[in-house]
């Protein structure tokens, strides 16, 4: 069952990397300019993402731990995170591709209650890091920058977005989030009669869970607080990528141009991630570089320079990731036992 739903899973995203090949809306001889214009500065991007990768592995190893010990390496966890993010990116809606993975990948080590709830966290954790993120260009744009009145309603309405996301995550942290989410599941249309089948038929299965992310928050408050911070610290430094860039078009070595990848990469990840339904997110993360840099008074050639080598970067580790997929799984089946000892491992206090 492991190794049919991880097929399941790879063939679905090698299918969106073709497509996403096949709607790449830019000549050969234009992508290989731009990959040799970039030149050294590729294996520098190369590795700042390896490390980018490490911190997301850690993130997760640490809420891992905190519900009891770990049996796998953290080279295993590593790579199944570098496969989930590839589905991440390759499967429409992302979540529904990279976090199934982890479950499956996990299960078998930890049970499944504790590996949907390490799992939920760290997708928490991620998003809510986003979230920090994105104020923080909305922030930095209105210290540093003119505001006229259309981009003030734009910033206007980034900021109510951003609360509100941050509104609802803190609430989730608080009270768990996954019963709720299975509930709001039961108003769409079409999946209505399977939430309810699934709530009532792992009720219990999901208020565990809940309060296992709610113990994060009120009782663990070094952990939710480290991982936030390796989150958050990994946007800012996502950032380097595209000054890496910059340098490459005279820009000065300078903070200010560091300030400038922020709120690059900041609103063109919101930009990106509003259409999060498209596989790779292509044209919308285009789009975004596009009207990022035009508002940063640089030139339209610069922007879509930034498009091109982060979707190559992108396309390379989604091989990658897919590759992994298929390389060093060994299919464990969990005993009774191990999925019993899960609800022991670490009671919720009271």
């Amino acid at each position: 069952m492991q190794q049919r739903a991880r097929n399941i899973l790879f063939f679905i995203g090698l299918a969106s990397v073709i497509l996403m090949l096949l709607l790449f809306d830019v000549s050969w001889q234009t992508l290989w300019q731009d990959i040799c214009h970039a030149g050294y500065w590729l294996v520098a991007i190369g590795v700042l993402w390896l490390v980018l990768y490490v911190m997301n592995a850690l993130t997760w190893y640490v809420l891992l731990r905190e519900s009891g010990s770990v049996t796998l390496s953290f080279l295993r966890l590593l790579k199944i995170t570098v496969s989930a993010f590839a589905l991440n990116s390759a499967t429409p809606i992302g979540l529904l591709g990279g976090e199934p993975y982890k479950i499956i990948e996990l299960t078998p080590h930890v049970g499944v209650q504790r590996a949907t709830s390490s799992v939920v966290l760290f997708a928490m954790m991620h998003i809510f890091a986003h979230f920090c993120y994105w104020v923080t260009g909305i922030v930095l744009y209105v210290v540093l920058l003119p505001v006229d009145t259309g981009m003030g309603v734009v910033l206007a309405a980034a900021a109510l977005f951003c609360g509100t996301g941050i509104y609802l995550f803190l609430k989730g942290y608080r009270h768990g989030l996954v019963v709720r989410g299975i509930r709001w599941l039961g108003h769409i249309p079409g999946l209505r009669s399977w939430a309810h089948r699934f709530a009532a038929s792992h009720e219990e299965d999901l208020h565990r869970i809940d309060a296992q992310i709610a113990e994060l928050h009120r009782q663990s408050r070094r952990t939710f607080y480290a991982s936030l911070a390796l989150e958050y610290v990994g946007r800012m430094m996502q950032s380097l990528e595209i000054m890496f860039m910059l340098l490459l078009f005279g820009a000065e070595c300078s903070w200010m141009t560091f300030v400038q990848s922020v709120l690059i990469l900041s609103f063109t990840s919101l930009f990106a991630n509003l259409l999060g339904f498209i596989p790779l997110q292509l044209g919308g993360r285009e789009g975004g570089f596009a009207l990022s840099t035009a508002q940063l008074g640089l030139t339209g050639g610069t922007g879509l320079f930034i498009s091109i080598i982060c979707r190559v970067r992108e396309l390379f580790f989604t091989c990658i990731g897919l590759a992994l997929m298929k390389v060093g799984n060994v299919n464990v089946h969990a005993d009774n036992h191990e999925n019993g000892h899960e609800d022991e491992s670490r009671k919720v206090r009271s």
